[in-house]
Order: structure tokens, then C-alpha cells, then sequence
């Protein structure tokens, strides 16, 4: 039963965040709320696929493609498939609805029923491929091999949700790899040498403390530490395939390696040496430090280094979709949090300690 409930557990963690991600991409920027005479019912009457395109179609049903697989499996470990795919389906539709009816509200969004359309597609879609692997043998290997590496229960679940949102932040390519301000393009004179930049030293403290909590964090997670390093090692892998593979295919050919600069590279030296000099502590200092380094970096990262507006980054891409936009404002609200969400993990582990 403890397996059960935590397996059950971490899934839905992550759909919860999920959900959060779908309602802030789908109302941000959050301004502008103003009656425009509109009827919900209309817009569902109106004509599918009026001024709309392949490219609104395709992501309307990828961003609720993996809504559906969390929510789906979720599900699934508490009911048949049938009513899993049902009513993942139906949850999905009524979320898709009420952020097309808010939308109205919204001068710069525009609701419409294809949308709803799409995103239901994305969600039945995606609760049927969870229950379609849960009887498989590799899911259940995969199930097996977490309650091996990591501890059990319901803070390790939450803990592992948030090395997860760690990384969601971090694959940005249009910030530096570990880093929270965004690479900007510098107006200059054609065929003139861009200006030498001093380096930054704060950016690589940041770029260390960054690495120093997700080490930290997984410390306290693994069932033994000495694969903490080699954890923290193939998350940097991810992360650095995810951003190169990210960039080449949304950034300008120019920008495509601008987020492994030298101050990332030191920050991520620094932080792995800091790491291994506090993996020999017990639990009860380890988790006091790691207090200590979530609120340096909250001081540092926010309060002197000024991580810029979203839309900083936008003329770096190729690409001219708003969805970018959305999602650059979205990884500076996942690195505002994190840090805060990271403090509440280590208090709870700290009190439960004592």
C-alpha cells in the first residue's frame, strides 16, 4: 500500500503542475481584462476552423497531449482504463473550456471552439497511451527502478516533482545553461565586432548556488549518495541535449551555442566541488545548507541580478509565435518559485527530522 500511494502520489504532482502551466500559458500575460461582447456560445457555434492554421491546430493538441498522459496515468492507479480515459477526457474539455471562456476577457487572445477541439483530442490522446503502458513490463521496470534508487514517501515524491520543474526551466535556450538572465541580442553596426562584456562573477554564483540546490535536493532523495553525482551528471546531459536540440530548432543559426558561456561553465566547475565538499554531512546539516544556498540564490538571482523581461530573448528566435513568448515568461516563473517551493521541501523534511 505505502508503493501504491506514493507511485499514485508523484503522478499527481505532476499533473497538478501541469494544469498550473496550461492555465498560465493560456491567460498570460494576466492584464487587459475587459469586456468585449462576446457570447461563449457563439464562439462553440461558430464555423471549425475559421481563420485558424496547422500550426495552432498541432499545438493546441500537443499542449494537452501530456496533460492526458499524466492525468491518465494518475487515473490508472485507481480505476479501470475505461474510466480512466473517460474521465481524464472530460477534465481535460472542461480546463479547455473555461480558459476559452476567460479568454474572451482577454483583448489579445482569441477563444475558439477548434481549440477546444484540439485540446480534447490532445487529452483523449494522451490518456489513452497511459493506460496502454501501464500493463507493459518496461513500465513496471521503470516503476521498480525508482523505488530502488530513491527513498519512499509522500516529501520524496514532492521532491522528485520539483528536480522535474527544475529542469522544465532550465532546457530554455534562450538562457544561459543554469542561468536566470536571458540572453539578449545587442543592437550593433552591421559588420561591426560586437563589444568584449566584462565577465560576470555574480552570474557564475548564481550559476553554482543554481546546481548546488538541485544537489542538495537530490542528496536527500537518493537512497545512497554516491549516486548523487552521477545523478546530477546525467541531468546536465539532459539539459544540455535539450537545450542544443531546442535552439537549433528555434533560435537564430547565430545564437544556437550562446547559452554555454564561460560563466556558466565556471558556476557549474564551483557548484560540483561545493557538492562534493558537503555530500559527506548528516541529514540534519546537509538540509541546513541546502536552506541556507535556496536563500542566497533567491537574494542573488532576484534582488541583485536583473533576469529581464521575457520578451528580451524574443528576437534571438527564428521563430515568431506567441506560444514563445508564453513560454519564456513561464520559465521566469518556474525559477522565481522554485527556490520558495524548494524551502518549503527542506522545512517539512526538517520538522518531520526533529
Amino acid at each position: 500500500m505505502p508503493i501504491y500511494r506514493s507511485r499514485a502520489l508523484l503522478r499527481s504532482y505532476l499533473t497538478a503542475g501541469y494544469a498550473l502551466f496550461i492555465v498560465y500559458a493560456s491567460l498570460s500575460p494576466f492584464s487587459g481584462w475587459q469586456e468585449q461582447g462576446l457570447e461563449f456560445f457563439a464562439v462553440l457555434a461558430s464555423p471549425l476552423g475559421q481563420t485558424y492554421s496547422w500550426f495552432d491546430a498541432v499545438t493546441n493538441f500537443l499542449a494537452y497531449l501530456p496533460f492526458g498522459l499524466l492525468f491518465g496515468l494518475t487515473l490508472r492507479a485507481r480505476m479501470n482504463a475505461v474510466w480512466s480515459v473517460a474521465l481524464a477526457t472530460l477534465v481535460g474539455l472542461v480546463l479547455s473550456a473555461l480558459m476559452e471562456y476567460t479568454q474572451m476577457y482577454l483583448p489579445n487572445r482569441t477563444s475558439s471552439n477548434f481549440d477546444l477541439l484540439m485540446n480534447g483530442f490532445g487529452m483523449l490522446g494522451g490518456a489513452v497511451f497511459a493506460v496502454s503502458i501501464v500493463p507493459r513490463a518496461w513500465f513496471f521496470y521503470l516503476m521498480h527502478w525508482r523505488f530502488q534508487l530513491f527513498q519512499r514517501g509522500h516529501g520524496v515524491d514532492f521532491g522528485l516533482a520539483l528536480v522535474l520543474l527544475w529542469m522544465f526551466a532550465q532546457v530554455n535556450p534562450s538562457l544561459p545553461i543554469l542561468g536566470n538572465v536571458f540572453i539578449t541580442e545587442m543592437a550593433r553596426q552591421p559588420f561591426v565586432p560586437p563589444p568584449v562584456e566584462p565577465f560576470n562573477w555574480l552570474e557564475s554564483m548564481a550559476v553554482a548556488l543554481n546546481l548546488l540546490m538541485l544537489g542538495t535536493l537530490l542528496l536527500t532523495l537518493l537512497h545512497s549518495r554516491r549516486h548523487a553525482v552521477a545523478g546530477l551528471f546525467l541531468v546536465l546531459c539532459v539539459i544540455a541535449l535539450t537545450k542544443f536540440i531546442a535552439a537549433a530548432v528555434l533560435l537564430k543559426s547565430w545564437a544556437l551555442l550562446l547559452w554555454l558561456n564561460g560563466e556558466a561553465l565556471l558556476g557549474i566547475f564551483v557548484g560540483v566541488a561545493l557538492m562534493a565538499l558537503i555530500g559527506w554531512l548528516a541529514r540534519p546539516y546537509l538540509i541546513r545548507v541546502a536552506i541556507v544556498v535556496a536563500c542566497i540564490y533567491l537574494v542573488l538571482a532576484h534582488g541583485v541580478l536583473d533576469s529581464g523581461a521575457p520578451s528580451a530573448a524574443m528576437r534571438l528566435y527564428q521563430w515568431r509565435f506567441g506560444h514563445l513568448l508564453n513560454y519564456n515568461g513561464l520559465s521566469q516563473t518556474v525559477m522565481l518559485f522554485f527556490p520558495l517551493l524548494l524551502l518549503g521541501y527542506l522545512w517539512r523534511g526538517a520538522v518531520r527530522r526533529e
